[in-house]
């Protein structure tokens, strides 16, 4: 089976699914307005020579972070390009007030702006169009050197002198004039962005990326793709209008779901993203992964579980280390997991193993799209991964912070809330006035604390004169107790029923994974300023230590 794309529309929100083989291997969801990829003339806020980098006004909400790594250079690859910002230290090459064209590369997360590059970029459908450089690159996944080779002597023929064409993924297998075709409709895009930075005044969008639909024709629908399965008819027809104008062969993969149920319940692609936030993840085997966020990193743990293998215990470890290999890269792309990640694979102490683990990582990671770099295995075992990423990843889109408790992770155990029901029961009935009081508490705290019998509970009634009755509430978070005062245990129990009529429980199970944002040590250091941030073996030292 090959690689489909299914896509939901609704009101709120637009979501789209790429299955490979039937696996959900990429979930986009777009909420509100994208900002990666807008170009904007902004003004140069702040420059910070220590941190090597400035904040620029954009018009959002937070000023842009540009590193001076991000600052066009005088070379690329090699390449001579016309440099208008100088060189040397970023003091020498910004100055605050100044007028800047930049693209946003990542979206704002958490309490961070977004990031930004003054290499600008205008993507079609085969080309790439980088006005602002010299320089022909080829997509790495045309793996066919014959094919590299003609697509590179193209896009150098075609491009303007002084600017830079990156041939996409779409393009093998592209007639001349197709590319030529881009390459038109890319120019009057980049004088069109020209002319309004021209006329406008900074900060101003001057340029702004496509939605998520058409931005998913753009990229993802290619010859690879059998299926791309829409059930909104206003965007079928759209999709319809634009797949015919440059690429009309692929119009047929196009198709409107008119089903009753929703396509994403009727495909099974609901589940998947169900899945998709859990904190464990089981493998065929047996075994499992772990994935566990930190503000610093994201540690992926692999185990084997139930697994008990066949053979030896070296061959058992290996079978499960290979089998969570795909698993793995799978969450880190379905979840599009970026910054530092660390998997720590079961130990293995057979070297032809530990490299055949090692080489399967690599080759799959070469099916991402986004760049996936493995730096190796650490002296404690620790393979080391760093991945870029663009949008907000799935934590950060459909989850938050938990209020309960507070981001750890970890909430009070059955026994430690027992006994502070205890002690809030004493508080309440010394300082309150009416005659009966309810406690609601979670059914396996309640459990608790008539395991050995209810003395403890006659022992407050005799001390203070007062009625108390505690109950199991279904449903009820186990750090939550609720309180009812009244005339009468009755009258309590009436307005207890009350309230749990009205009350309807969603329980999709229990909250896995802490939502935390990427880690992004660039910006933190600039933002600090003079705040001084712990060392990688520092933060690793952190981490082991919890």
């Amino acid at each position: 089976m090959a690689k489909e794309i299914i896509a939901t529309v609704e009101p709120q929100e637009t979501r789209v699914a790429v299955l490979d083989d039937g696996r959900l291997v990429n979930l986009y969801i777009e909420r509100g307005e994208p900002l990666a990829g807008n170009i904007y003339k902004g003004r140069v806020a702040a420059v910070l020579p220590g941190m090597e980098a400035a904040f620029v006004d954009i018009g959002l909400e937070r000023n842009a972070f540009l590193h001076v790594g991000d600052i066009r250079s005088q070379r690329l690859a090699g390449e001579e390009v016309e440099e208008s910002f100088g060189r040397g230290a970023i003091a020498e090459r910004l100055r605050v007030g100044q007028e800047i064209l930049v693209q946003v590369t990542k979206e704002p997360m958490g309490t961070k702006g977004a990031r930004v590059t003054t290499y600008l970029a205008l993507p079609a459908y085969y080309l790439v169009l980088m006005p602002t450089v010299n320089y022909v690159g080829v997509s790495r996944r045309i793996e066919n050197e014959q094919e590299r080779r003609r697509l590179r002597q193209l896009a150098d023929r075609l491009r303007p002198p002084g600017m830079g064409v990156i041939v996409r993924t779409a393009a093998e297998g592209a007639t001349e004039k197709e590319l030529a075709d881009d390459i038109r409709f890319l120019l009057q895009l980049w004088s069109t962005v020209e002319e309004r930075s021209r006329s406008s005044r900074a900060p101003a969008l001057v340029y702004q990326d496509l939605r998520l639909i058409r931005r998913v024709v753009r990229d993802l629908f290619t010859e690879e793709v059998s299926r791309f399965l829409i059930d909104s008819p206003e965007e079928y027809q759209r999709i319809a209008d634009l797949v015919r104008s440059f690429a009309p062969k692929l119009v047929s993969r196009l198709q409107l779901y008119q089903g009753e149920e929703p396509v994403f319940e009727a495909l099974g692609v609901e589940r998947e993203v169900d899945k998709a936030l859990r904190r464990k993840v089981w493998l065929r085997s047996g075994g499992y992964i772990v994935v566990d966020r930190t503000e610093a990193l994201t540690v992926i743990d692999v185990n084997s579980g139930k697994y008990v293998g066949k053979t030896d215990l070296a061959s058992t470890i290996f079978r499960t280390n290979m089998e969570a290999v795909d698993e793995v890269v799978r969450q880190i792309t379905l979840r599009d997991i970026g910054g530092i990640i660390l998997v720590d694979f079961i130990d293995m102490e057979n070297e032809h193993h530990r490299r055949q683990v090692m080489q399967a990582l690599q080759e799959a990671v070469r099916r991402d799209r986004s760049k996936m770099h493995i730096i190796d295995l650490t002296a404690l075992g620790l393979v080391e991964i760093t991945r870029k990423r663009v949008y907000q990843d799935l934590e950060e889109v459909m989850r938050m912070p938990c209020p309960y408790c507070e981001g750890r992770g970890r909430v009070l155990s059955v026994e430690t809330m027992a006994l502070k029901v205890r002690r809030e029961a004493r508080r309440v009935l010394a300082a309150g006035r009416a005659p009966a009081v309810l406690m609601e508490v979670h059914p396996d705290v309640e459990a608790l604390l008539f395991r050995d019998g209810d003395a403890w509970l006659r022992a407050l009634e005799q001390r203070f004169g007062r009625t108390l009755r505690v109950r199991g509430r279904p449903g009820m978070h186990v750090e939550r107790v609720r309180v009812l005062e009244g005339a009468s245990v009755d009258e309590l129990e009436l307005r207890a029923r009350e309230d749990r009529r009205e009350a309807v429980w969603l329980d999709f199970g229990p909250a896995e994974v802490v939502a935390v944002g990427e880690a992004d040590d660039e910006q933190d250091l600039a933002t600090a300023a003079a705040s001084t941030r712990e060392g990688w073996l520092g933060r690793l030292r952190r981490m082991l230590a919890r």
